[in-house]
């Protein structure tokens, strides 16, 4: 706009129409370049809008006037003043937003907290990207926990976006957590998850099953027990990729089960972990649709599987490395859902796995 103003001003000095007072004009270009374009904007619409004004002095012969003083006069100080208060808007807002990022900062840490290097048998590490922009937590989740029954993990992504999301993602993990340590079987982990996502809806008022459709949560909860397996439960969640022998494969399940909170849609026989082999160096990757979602300018899809296996000699933080660098690549920066991946490596030293318990 302030540049725009500044062209009306050069359409109507040098056109039959210049005997209309253009002062005003120009001296309203800082002040509305101070609205929107900071610091820098306001310097620049200022200098262009003294360099119309001696254009326009200069094609006209207006030099000497009492008029064309006073109208600098006027641009000098409202370009000051709109200088100054662009400056101190732009540090408020730089100052709330570093506040903000280290709310959400503390905020990741409490509900994505980092995953132990060692757990019992395996090694782990993990990865989490925000889609939105200055944001560093969303709506995808996950967890490794190392229990009495062996090394718990979960992966899950809620459906939407925003603070719901965050919530829904909180509680799936509260319930988790606790539930990891005191439920031997690993369905009823799942199932007390799914329970309490369905009690927040119904506590909150939005319950339903249009509510349910709008908030389920696809997860991926998965248990290295003792013995060379691994033992799977997938609801609706995008399955792991299993690296073994140099080549990668998904653990597909045998039937598929719906997301937590649309427990109502479980139909056949009673819902179990399936058995996957999991032996010593191998590694497991779980991650979120944001992940395999990723898109390049030709809409083609990112090759995780090709990844894994061109990355697989490297270490699982250099891995994780590697793998937010293709991204962004592929990407070009501008990802469009949040990514959440945990990397789980077998380990030869299988000693002290069952170490730990409730806590």
């Amino acid at each position: 706009m302030p540049f725009a103003i500044a062209l009306l001003v050069l359409l109507v000095e040098f056109t039959p129409l210049h005997v209309l007072y253009t002062g005003p004009l120009l001296v309203a270009t800082p002040a509305l370049a101070a609205v929107t374009m900071g610091p820098r904007g306001t310097l620049a619409a200022a200098g262009v809008a003294v360099g119309v004004s001696v254009t326009t002095a200069s094609y006209n012969g207006a030099w000497g006037s009492q008029q064309v003083y006073t109208n600098f006069l006027a641009l000098f100080l409202v370009s000051v003043a709109s200088f100054l208060t662009s400056r101190s808007a732009r540090t408020r807002t730089e100052n709330e937003l570093n506040q903000v990022r280290r709310i959400a900062t503390a905020a990741q840490e409490v509900v994505l907290r980092p995953v132990p290097d060692r757990l019992g048998s395996v090694r782990a590490a993990s990865m989490y990207l925000a889609a939105e922009t200055g944001a560093q937590i969303g709506g995808d989740l996950y967890d490794v926990v190392q229990t009495r029954y062996g090394v718990r993990m979960i992966v899950g992504d809620v459906r939407g976006k925003g603070l719901p999301a965050v919530r829904a993602a909180a509680i799936v993990l509260g319930a988790f957590r606790e539930a990891v340590h005191y439920e031997d079987d690993l369905v009823e982990v799942v199932n007390r998850c799914g329970a309490a996502l369905r009690r927040d809806a119904a506590v909150s008022g939005a319950g339903g099953a249009d509510a349910l459709l709008e908030g389920f949560v696809t997860a991926l909860v998965a248990q290295v027990p003792d013995g060379p397996h691994i033992e799977v439960i997938n609801r609706g969640h995008p399955p792991p990729l299993l690296l073994s022998g140099g080549s990668v494969r998904p653990l597909m399940p045998t039937v598929p089960l719906p997301p937590l909170g649309l427990e109502e849609f479980l139909a056949g026989p009673p819902v179990r972990a399936e058995r996957y082999p999991f032996v010593p160096g191998d590694r497991l990757l779980l991650y979120s649709d944001g992940v395999i979602e990723a898109r390049d300018q030709e809409k083609i899809f990112f090759d995780l599987a090709g990844a894994m296996v061109s990355m697989c000699d490297l270490t699982r933080e250099a891995f994780l490395t590697g793998l937010h660098q293709a991204l962004i690549h592929h990407t070009r920066n501008r990802l469009a859902d949040d990514v959440a991946v945990v990397v789980v490596d077998r380990c030869e030293d299988e000693g002290n796995r069952s170490a730990g318990g409730p806590t």
